[in-house]
């Protein structure tokens, strides 16, 4: 078997490349194609926003950067924060007061913080103390 002739083929057009979207759904208020994003590449900056509900985003953007690279950078940003506030709404909740004691030794935990050098020696039941300094 042979390959076909190349005159029997088709002349091929210029492959057709769907442009990229420049209108996306809201993180915040969840409404479809109601964020817009607008590039400066001359200033180097990507600026977008949502028409419902006023969420604001800017982020540097060089000569490669599209739409969807100012969408993904807010997207990004918006899980970092998410999860720094979450990080410390589970820290917070055990954290202590400033009155409590604690079970070994009395002292409060403003205490511990004025006395660094006490930390480094080990002491008490079956510890022997540190000859070295450190």
């Amino acid at each position: 078997m042979g390959k076909r002739k190349k005159s029997s083929r088709g002349p091929q057009g210029p492959k057709r490349a769907d442009p990229l979207p420049s209108t996306f759904t809201c993180l915040f208020c969840n409404h479809e194609k109601s964020v817009t994003v607008k590039l400066d590449k001359k200033a180097g900056v990507g600026q977008l926003d949502c028409r419902i509900c006023g969420q604001k985003f800017q982020c540097a953007v060089n000569y490669l950067s599209a739409a969807v690279d100012v969408y993904g950078e807010w997207v990004d940003a918006a899980e970092a924060v998410a999860k720094e506030d979450n990080a410390r709404a589970t820290y917070a909740g055990t954290s202590r007061t400033l009155g409590s004691q604690r079970a070994t030794g009395g002292r409060s935990a403003v205490d511990d913080d004025d006395n660094d050098d006490d930390r480094r020696s080990y002491e008490g039941e079956g510890i022997v103390a540190d000859d070295d300094e450190y």
